[in-house]
């Protein structure tokens, strides 16, 4: 499994480009040759970046619930949407971001690449800072709750 960590802030020029900050690239070394995921979040207005390894890991917990039902459908279908395979160019760290995509997270120029363990979450500077602020208020809850029960 890869771990990466980090908040990074970048720039997106008007063609979805994003030039990967250093010390987010070499943490990607291990796995740049194999390839990425990019995709729309589930419960976010944002992308979701995976190494292709872990995207084969999350893939096959979604096709392990498979059935022939209407929301096993509909789901597949919003979860699969604007899904794509990318590249990140090993000499420059540079990643294209498809303008479905873009559009979807209301990427403007100032990007926040947020890694969360096995992804890069890719949001819109101001969109990430409102959520962030949002979700401040209820954090310590989250965490009692979330936590309660470890030993």
């Amino acid at each position: 499994m890869t771990h990466i960590i980090g908040q990074h802030d970048c720039k997106a020029d008007s063609k979805g480009r994003v030039l990967l900050p250093i010390s987010l690239k070499n943490q990607l070394l291990p796995v740049l040759k194999d390839g990425f995921v990019i995709k729309r979040s589930v419960f976010q207005q944002c992308l979701e970046l995976y190494p292709k390894q872990e995207f084969d890991v999350l893939m096959q917990k979604v096709m392990k619930k498979s059935k022939i039902n209407r929301k096993y459908d509909a789901f597949v279908r919003n979860f699969v949407a604007g899904m794509k395979e990318v590249t990140i160019d090993g000499d420059s760290g540079r990643l294209q971001i498809p303008k479905n995509l873009v559009d979807f997270a209301g990427i403007d120029k100032e990007v926040v690449l947020n890694a969360v363990f096995d992804k890069i979450e890719i949001w819109d500077k101001d969109k990430y800072e409102k959520v962030l602020a949002e979700g401040e208020k209820d954090y310590a809850d989250l965490a009692e709750e979330i936590f309660d029960d470890d030993e």
